[in-house]
């Protein structure tokens, strides 16, 4: 009863420094028995606010925070993080659909909203309706955006190397025409740096080259038409390693969630980032099995002796990667690690838990985050995975329950 006691208390003293419209759950250190009942996330939002305040701190004073939440806030809980930063002041967010950007705004989540991608030209009414921005992903694109007649905001992509959207940066009398549209409110112009991870030579020539033609592109729109248009280029890593040029935004996506995309990414910037997110399920069974047996499908893991397997419920369906039994994965149990053995289901996976004592059915496991002086980073997991953290948190399922806590 005392853990419930303190949840309870916890959440009443939370409240009251808490708005209204923020309809969390929040946990405290609590027992065994008042955490997720199958396989959970839990969200730090302390942790949140410092890594928004680090990034700024390294940014020049005149440079607004904008808050990537696409991807389900890269499987943080879109809504609920939105409305957090909310609370903290950051009221520019970027998403990557139109969908994303209405379930912000029915969530409550206040401030102007930037869809990076396409947005069809059957939706164009709830760009208005919902307040919301729009990117101009080339010129044709412009040209369905003028033909709705109606003002709509918006932000112009330049593609300055990447090819993937934006009008091409040699273009620039195409550029132009794009400003001569009556009712295109053009806030902004943008380009994307896909490099700017690398320490490589080649790469970090590249990325020059893309800072550099973007600015001459935004000098030469600001003196043809006289216009102080907002800019922004800088994604996490550019913040990162070029947080001194002179935009009005920078876009920070993963690392405001604390982690890097790979282990070993170039990071230049000092700026000391805490991860957001945790994740944990519980021991099913426990059981043991001879020299000999296989364990999951396709016979993949054979014992080489007697041992003691328990079975976790968390699978695939709930976005742990399938293959990552394949790369001496583990997780962690009462503090130990535990080797992740045999294929993991849709819906559990079996771990070897021969040298843990004294676990049992409903034991904590955790997947990502700490456990006494053991941890587990979600880059060491996509790792594992072959893939990058934003791939991997991007794929978390929403039937894992999500826990806010703030200290």
């Amino acid at each position: 009863m005392s853990g419930i006691c303190g949840l309870i208390s916890s959440f009443e003293d939370i409240s009251k420094d808490i708005s209204n419209d923020i309809d969390m759950k929040f946990i405290k250190e609590c027992d065994r028995n008042t955490k997720g009942d199958r396989a959970w996330v839990e969200i730090d939002l302390e942790n949140l606010k410092n890594n928004v305040e680090e990034i700024k701190s390294s940014i020049h004073d005149n440079c607004e925070f904008m808050a990537v939440v696409k991807a389900n806030g890269y499987g943080h809980g879109s809504v609920e993080i939105s409305r957090y930063l909310n609370k903290i002041n950051v009221y520019n967010f970027a998403v990557a659909t139109i969908n994303e950007a209405i379930e912000l705004r029915e969530g409550g989540v206040r401030g102007d909203m930037l869809i990076l991608g396409y947005t069809h030209p059957s939706r164009f009414n709830d760009l208005i309706k919902y307040d919301l921005i729009q990117t101009i992903v080339d010129y044709n694109y412009a040209e369905d955006l003028k033909k709705f007649e109606k003002i709509i905001r918006v932000h112009l992509k330049i593609d300055t190397g990447m090819h993937r959207l934006g009008e091409d940066f040699h273009n620039l009398d195409t550029i132009n025409k794009i400003f001569s549209f009556k009712n295109l409110k053009i806030e902004a112009i943008f380009s994307h740096l896909y490099v700017v991870d690398s320490d490589n030579k080649e790469d970090i020539f590249c990325t020059e080259e893309q800072i550099k033609n973007f600015f001459k592109i935004a000098e030469d729109i600001k003196e043809r038409f006289n216009k102080n248009i907002k800019l922004h280029i800088q994604n996490s890593y550019g913040a990162l390693n070029y947080p001194n040029l002179p935009c009005d935004y920078v876009r920070i996506g993963i690392s405001m969630y604390g982690v890097k995309s790979s282990l070993n990414d170039n990071i230049k910037s000092n700026v000391r980032l805490k991860p957001v997110l945790s994740i944990k399920a519980r021991v099913a069974v426990v059981k043991g099995i001879h020299n000999g047996d296989s364990v999951s499908y396709g016979r993949e893991f054979i014992a080489k002796s007697d041992m003691r397997v328990a079975t976790v419920t968390i699978g695939y369906a709930d976005g742990i990667p399938r293959n990552i039994s394949k790369s001496n994965a583990y997780v962690l149990v009462n503090g130990r690690k535990a080797p992740i053995i045999g294929r993991v289901c849709m819906d559990q996976l079996m771990i070897d838990v021969t040298n843990i004592n004294h676990i049992e059915e409903g034991d904590i496991v955790t997947l990502i985050g700490k456990d006494n002086e053991n941890y587990i980073s979600v880059e060491e997991v996509a790792e594992a995975a072959g893939t990058i953290t934003n791939e991997f948190l991007s794929r978390l399922s929403k039937r894992l329950q999500y826990y806010y806590k703030e200290n």
